[in-house]
């Protein structure tokens, strides 16, 4: 999850800066392609990347590993955990980068106006005006991720199974296989009130950062 978050933000906040900062043909469709993997169900997406992109015999990686003359790598069986990083990443990178987009429209154009007049560039002024206007929107994006993370299940059912072992198994994940596969109904409830305890944190932490977000705007 914290690897999910990381990606979430570092890439959100920089293709979002550069699709603001750029102008060029086409800009409309390239954001709406960015931000359409989010509105794809996570089983159809576990099955794009399983069967597409991370087949050991006729995935887009497997051919690209034999243009190359390399072996092709069974992904969800070597790296399971990066392939669910990765299959879990390109469908909430688009969030982050709806927030941080949206985020950045708001910030005062003058703003910017006065630091080019006073020299500053284009890394300065992202640096000093950019970045800390996106500190709240970065928040929210870091509070709402957590809470829907906690209950990623689909992406891992559908790819590894948890699998091998327990290399790629979650919270979510853990819970089902205890209380379904396993049948120990004692570990699965404790793992569900972990996973309530932490949602919950996580939901108040957002509900008072907005609460205050809203006080300093009225």
């Amino acid at each position: 999850m914290g690897s999910v978050l990381l990606i979430s933000v570092v890439f959100g906040v920089l293709i979002s800066a550069l699709l603001e900062a750029s102008e060029f043909l086409g800009r409309g469709i390239v954001r709406v392609l960015l931000i359409s993997p989010f509105f794809i169900m996570p089983t159809v997406g576990a099955l794009i990347w399983k069967n597409l992109i991370f087949h050991p015999v006729s995935g887009i990686l497997a051919a690209l590993w034999k243009l190359f003359g390399a072996q092709p790598v069974d992904w969800l069986a070597h790296y399971p955990l990066l392939s669910i990083i990765v299959i879990v990443s390109w469908q909430w990178l688009p969030f982050a980068i709806l927030i941080l987009m949206t985020a950045m429209q708001s910030l005062d154009q003058e703003q910017k106006e006065a630091a080019r007049l006073d020299g500053a560039g284009p890394i300065a002024i992202f640096w000093h005006l950019t970045l800390p206007h996106l500190a709240r929107p970065i928040a929210v994006v870091v509070m709402i991720e957590t809470i829907f993370l906690l209950s990623v299940f689909a992406e891992i059912f559908t790819t590894t199974n948890g699998g091998p072992g327990y290399a790629s198994t979650n919270l979510a994940y853990l819970i089902y296989n205890q209380a379904l596969v396993q049948f120990d109904v004692g570990m699965a409830s404790a793992g569900g009130l972990i996973a309530v305890v932490i949602a919950n944190i996580a939901a108040i932490i957002l509900v008072r950062m907005i609460g205050k977000n809203l006080t300093d705007q009225s």
